[in-house]
C-alpha cells in the first residue's frame, strides 16, 4: 500500500485539489492562487492591432459620488481596468495593480471600473486595504473599451491610442511593464 501511495502521490494531490474546488469557501482562494502563479507581464499590441480611442466622453461616478469623465485624462497616460470583486483573476492581479498605483498615481490616470453595487465595492476595498480609484459607468462605454471578459485592462498613451489590451490576470508591477510605462510617460 505504501508503495502505491508513493508511486501515485501526484495523482492523489491532483484529485485532492479538484475535490477542494467543489467547496465554495475554498474554491476562490485556490483559483486566485493559480491565477497569480501564471500571471505574466503585459505586452504591447501589434502596431496593426492598436486602436485609437474614438471618444473620451465616458461618464463615470466614483464611489464617493463624484461624477467625472474619461475626457479629464485626455493627453495623459491612462490605465482602465474592468473588474469585479467575485472574479478570481481580478482578485489575483489586484495586489500588483495596487503596487503600481501607489508608485504611479501622480503620473498616470487610473480607472478601475466595476458594475457592482457601491456598498459591495467599498466593503471589498476596505477588507483588502486597497485605495484604488474605483468608478461605476454612468453611460455607454466607448466600443474600444468594451469587453465581455473580466479582468480586461487597457493602457492608453497620451495620443489616445490603446497600446496594451490584456484579458485575464497579469503582473502589472513587473519591471518590464514599469519600463514600458516610464517610456510612455516620457513621450
Amino acid at each position: 500500500m505504501n508503495f502505491w501511495i508513493k508511486k501515485r502521490w501526484k495523482d492523489l494531490v491532483f484529485i485532492l485539489i479538484i475535490g477542494l474546488l467543489f467547496i465554495p469557501q475554498i474554491r476562490q482562494p485556490i483559483q486566485v492562487f493559480i491565477q497569480g502563479v501564471f500571471a505574466g507581464s503585459p505586452v504591447d499590441l501589434d502596431k496593426n492591432a492598436q486602436k485609437e480611442l474614438s471618444t473620451f466622453n465616458f461618464a463615470l461616478r466614483s464611489l464617493d459620488g463624484k461624477n467625472t469623465k474619461l475626457s479629464n485624462s485626455e493627453g495623459k497616460v491612462i490605465i482602465v481596468n474592468n473588474w469585479a470583486t467575485w472574479c478570481p483573476p481580478c482578485i489575483a492581479e489586484m495586489p500588483s495593480l495596487q503596487s503600481l498605483y501607489n508608485d504611479y498615481k501622480d503620473k498616470v490616470d487610473f480607472y478601475f471600473i466595476s458594475n457592482e453595487k457601491k456598498n459591495v465595492l467599498k466593503m471589498w476595498l476596505k477588507e483588502k486595504s486597497y485605495d484604488l480609484p474605483v468608478f461605476q459607468p454612468m453611460g455607454p462605454t466607448p466600443k474600444q473599451l468594451n469587453s465581455n471578459s473580466i479582468p480586461t485592462t487597457y493602457v492608453i498613451n497620451k495620443k489616445g491610442t490603446i497600446i496594451i489590451e490584456e484579458v485575464g490576470a497579469h503582473d502589472w508591477n513587473s519591471h518590464a511593464f514599469r519600463d514600458r510605462l516610464d517610456g510612455m510617460i516620457g513621450e
